[in-house]
């Protein structure tokens, strides 16, 4: 297995999202993110799928995952017909921040929705740090190009994401 970078921005300045698109083909891709933070303390960090570069928003998004917290014990988390993927919440205090690989499957079909598994971390000052894995659906059966990040409110103040074909 290979990877192809297709699309990267890294923020070192406040920004409202991030959009990655270019994909064009019905190959796996994979999205890196590293060291994301957020303007605000303890917002939430959210994911869309795009549609010719522009973020779907409509109420169309399930989730399902495995929290692994550092500070208590494992539980599952799910949602359905959200307009936006919950990932995580985070702080802005030095040394926190969120991090994470994402793979994508079927965007560029169609007559498919459109998939994405998950591994994601998060540090926190107090302690209550944790990882998810789990997995995605947008529910509705069209072509997507990317992928959003962004928080509920506040900027983006840094982090590299990265979009690749996988090969």
């Amino acid at each position: 297995m290979g990877l192809v970078q297709v699309a990267t921005n890294t923020i070192t300045s406040a920004t409202a999202s991030v959009t990655l698109t270019g994909i064009d083909s019905d190959d796996v891709y994979m999205v890196a993110v590293n060291n994301m933070r957020p303007a605000s303390d303890g917002v939430n960090t959210y994911l869309r799928v795009t549609k010719s570069g522009t973020p779907d928003t409509t109420s169309n998004y399930d989730r399902a995952f495995q929290d692994l917290r550092t500070n208590t014990g494992f539980g599952n988390i799910s949602s359905v017909n959200a307009d936006r993927i919950l990932y995580d919440n985070i702080g802005n205090a030095t040394g926190e921040h969120f991090n994470a690989i994402f793979y994508l499957y079927n965007f560029n079909n169609a007559s498919e929705y459109s998939f994405i598994t998950n591994e994601t971390t998060s540090s926190r000052t107090d302690g209550s740090g944790r990882g998810r894995q789990g997995g995605a659906v947008h529910t509705v059966a069209s072509a997507s190009d990317g992928v959003e990040f962004h928080y509920e409110s506040g900027n983006i103040t840094s982090g590299t994401f990265t979009l690749y074909r996988v090969v």
